[in-house]
């Protein structure tokens, strides 16, 4: 298994970290993709240095959209120098977020724009948060097309937001929220998407799955979506594993033995 999204900051897990990785490789998990994100960048440094020092970690670093509008010229060229570590496989998150509207919409396109620009510059793909902002975000990404492709992480759209990401040879990644039950859009989208487009992640320390709804998420839980993911498709957890893993490598160009970079 691979979580193709967690935030393993210390801020989140403290000095819990190192049991909360290690709970997650006993349950299988192989490969960990680090987000970067948050004011400023502390939060980007300390993914990349994660990834440096633990084997099955990787990074990425971005600009959320929440903080689009506090982002200086410095925090974009400290980003810029950071997604060049050799570790690093993706920039993002970015996006759109409408919902929260933490940044003003323009600022947020304005970010998101430059984003896809420096991941065009670096050949990575990008890693994108849409939430209430479907129509724009595709927009956007079809205008600016980043060559190493992406993701829509979290994804909590419907098939016609689907198919419109896949349209544009975008992934989806499906989170926890696949197991809540006022979630039947998201388990329809996940039914359709073709299965060599399809990644799992947590989000972790957000959006634990059932039965751990309410408690602070980690990527050993990433078990419980894999499992309702395989429900939904009539297929094997362990052949779901071996599809969204192996997407999840290709997209973010992670070695087959994810242990060695």
């Amino acid at each position: 298994m691979i979580d193709s999204h967690c935030h393993l900051d210390a801020g989140y897990f403290a000095d819990e970290r190192a049991g909360v990785l290690e709970r997650a490789r006993q349950a299988g998990v192989s490969a960990f993709v680090c987000v970067g994100v948050g004011r400023g960048t502390a939060a980007a440094q300390e993914a990349v240095a994660l990834a440096a020092g633990e084997p099955d970690v990787f990074a990425t670093v971005g600009v959320h959209p929440h903080d689009a509008a506090v982002t200086s010229e410095a925090d974009w060229t400290e980003l810029e120098r950071l997604s060049r570590a050799p570790r690093v496989v993706g920039v993002g998150e970015t996006g759109l977020d409408y919902h929260y509207e933490h940044s003003p919409r323009d600022v947020q396109q304005l970010a998101y724009r430059r984003s896809i620009a420096l991941a065009r510059a670096t050949n990575l793909p990008v890693v994108s948060h849409v939430r209430d902002a479907h129509l724009d975000a595709a927009a956007i990404l079809a205008a600016e097309a980043p060559a190493a492709g992406g993701v829509i992480h979290c994804f909590t759209g419907g098939v016609p937001e689907a198919r419109a990401y896949l349209d544009l040879g975008h992934h989806l990644s499906f989170s926890g929220i696949l197991t809540f039950k006022n979630a039947g859009n998201v388990r329809e989208a996940a039914a359709f998407a073709p299965l060599d487009r399809i990644l799992v992640e947590t989000d972790a320390p957000y959006l634990a799955p059932i039965p751990h709804r309410g408690a602070r998420n980690e990527p050993a839980f990433i078990v419980e979506t894999l499992s309702t993911l395989a429900g939904l498709r009539g297929l094997a957890v362990a052949e779901i594993d071996r599809a969204t893993s192996e997407n999840t490598r290709k997209l973010f160009r992670l070695p087959q033995d994810a242990r060695v970079g």
